[in-house]
């Protein structure tokens, strides 16, 4: 009954955002009851990701309205329910493995959950994060790598995005901290994700994130380039956070840089040029890619970039001593614009892996 009902569970996260694929080893079921009691499992399956009072929830788990709203508003305590209150009233959720599950538990993760999650990346996710990675996160340029007289569209300028977030929240990196504690971190900032909206409330109800203002996101965000960390919102036009995500760790871009061709697969509008009169060949800018994309021809002296891997974050361009790299935006045939609102990328995610 016990594997049953877990298996119902994982089916039904498998619907939601990036999937939550079945494994041959099960390692996924681990995740599950490392996360979720048996009575939890069976709340959880009886919800779905539109929003509810518990009122209406109560019938379906079995409880009177007062024990559902104390079993829901505990569930998303644990991080394993999203719940947006206004005023006195508390609407409940089910939320997907990511964004949501493992985000939410980032703060709590022990070694066993962060050793499990390496795992299910290795065994099955991966695959997932592949497939939908274009339509999940988008990457966008560090601000430093555009050149003045070049005008990038609002949704395509991490600053512009900021600007008209209120609150901003910020929070550790779920996939740094997982690296961290299986002792395999990359030394990079923590504290680098930032949430919006609903789901920057959340952040705050729950004591997972803190608020800043514009000006400090501002400087983590100089910060993140500095580290050498790529810039990647959510895909919507009014994202509901924004990561600072570096190769090494990062869920999706590690799942990117196993393809042969990212650059097809991710969401992105520039790709980086060099110019090969300045390039002076100091290799300065391999180690900022996080997609290997540069490699130095030994021949030339010079830096190659290869445009199947390239996905447009600007890294390299901003530590350039000799001004060699920029960044230059993709033919107007290429160009991409974001689905307007958070609902809108779901829908794309859900048609595109043939669940609608």
């Amino acid at each position: 009954m016990s594997k049953d009902l877990y298996r119902t569970l994982q089916q039904q996260l498998d619907t939601y955002s990036l999937g939550f694929p079945a494994t041959e080893s099960g390692v996924e079921i681990e995740i599950l009851k490392e996360l979720f009691s048996e009575d939890d499992a069976r709340v959880f399956i009886k919800l779905s990701p539109l929003l509810e009072a518990p009122g209406a929830i109560a019938e379906r788990i079995g409880l009177a309205a007062g024990a559902a709203e104390a079993r829901l508003e505990d569930m998303a305590n644990r991080g394993l329910l999203f719940r947006v209150k206004k005023g006195e009233t508390s609407k409940y959720g089910a939320i997907p493995f990511m964004h949501g599950l493992a985000e939410f538990n980032t703060l709590r993760m022990s070694r066993r959950l962060a050793g499990l999650l390496e795992r299910y990346f290795e065994e099955g996710f991966h695959g997932a994060i592949a497939a939908s990675s274009g339509l999940f996160l988008r990457t966008v340029p560090v601000g430093e790598s555009i050149m003045p007289e070049h005008h990038v569209a609002a949704f395509d300028d991490a600053a512009e995005i900021l600007r008209k977030m209120d609150p901003i929240i910020v929070t550790e990196c779920t996939c740094r901290k997982q690296a961290e504690l299986m002792d395999h971190g990359c030394g990079k900032p923590l504290e680098v994700c930032f949430m919006f909206g609903s789901m920057a409330r959340y952040y705050i109800d729950y004591g997972i994130g803190r608020e800043v203002s514009y000006a400090e996101a501002i400087d983590i965000l100089k910060k993140c380039n500095d580290a050498g960390l790529v810039i990647q919102p959510g895909t919507a036009q009014n994202p509901a956070g924004m990561c600072n995500c570096c190769g090494d760790c990062c869920s999706v871009l590690r799942g990117l840089k196993l393809l042969p061709k990212p650059a097809e697969a991710v969401f992105s509008n520039h790709y980086a040029i060099v110019d090969p009169l300045l390039c002076s060949g100091c290799e300065e800018c391999i180690e900022r890619c996080q997609m290997e994309a540069l490699s130095l021809n030994d021949i030339a002296g010079i830096i190659e970039i290869d445009l199947d891997r390239c996905i447009g974050c600007g890294l390299c361009v901003t530590t350039c001593p000799t001004g060699a790299l920029a960044l230059q935006a993709k033919e107007a045939d290429a160009l991409r614009t974001p689905p307007a609102t958070g609902r809108e990328q779901m829908m794309e995610i859900a048609r595109r892996r043939g669940l609608l």
